[in-house]
């Protein structure tokens, strides 16, 4: 009978981990891209609509204005320029996903090759009101997914029975 208990919560734990979008462990290819590792000062929320408001990454700091912003993955550079306001750099990370950086300032240029934990710019002010900090998107294809499931398990905790 314990053997079922154990089979059953298993079981439980599986589908219950399949239930849930973008749950999934962080992957070792990935790494924050502020150091020391950031607090998330605004969460991703995304958009019920594509044309609707919301917050399409994660503001990450809080940080300083000039504080050194790296790559998350190896990737190439294909945007470093201004949008609106704002310096953003943009890395394609192959397989359909790409980073967004703002306020970043960089001397990199489209095509550029970057590695992961390379320096690719510095942080510029202008994004959060309080205090200086980065805000960080991520996109597979045309849909923004969260960052923050790239460098931290996302998953809940499940207790499980002892027996």
């Amino acid at each position: 009978m314990p053997v079922m208990k154990l089979s059953i919560s298993t079981l439980v734990l599986a589908v219950t981990m399949a239930g849930i979008p973008g749950a999934t462990p962080a992957d070792e290819r990935w790494s924050w891209p502020l150091s020391p590792k950031p607090a998330a000062l605004r969460a991703f929320d995304p958009p019920d609509k594509p044309w609707l408001s919301g917050h399409r990454g994660v503001d990450l700091g809080p940080a300083f204005d000039g504080a050194p912003v790296t790559a998350p993955s190896d990737g190439v550079v294909t945007f470093a320029g201004v949008v609106v306001d704002r310096p953003v750099l943009t890395i394609d990370h192959g397989g359909g996903l790409r980073s967004s950086f703002e306020p970043v300032t960089s001397d990199l240029k489209p095509g550029d090759t970057v590695r992961k934990g390379q320096a690719v710019g510095s942080l510029a002010p202008g994004h959060c009101s309080a205090t200086a900090c980065l805000h960080w998107g991520v996109r597979r294809g045309e849909d923004y997914v969260n960052p923050l499931g790239f460098v931290e398990d996302l998953r809940p905790s499940i207790l499980l029975p002892l027996e």
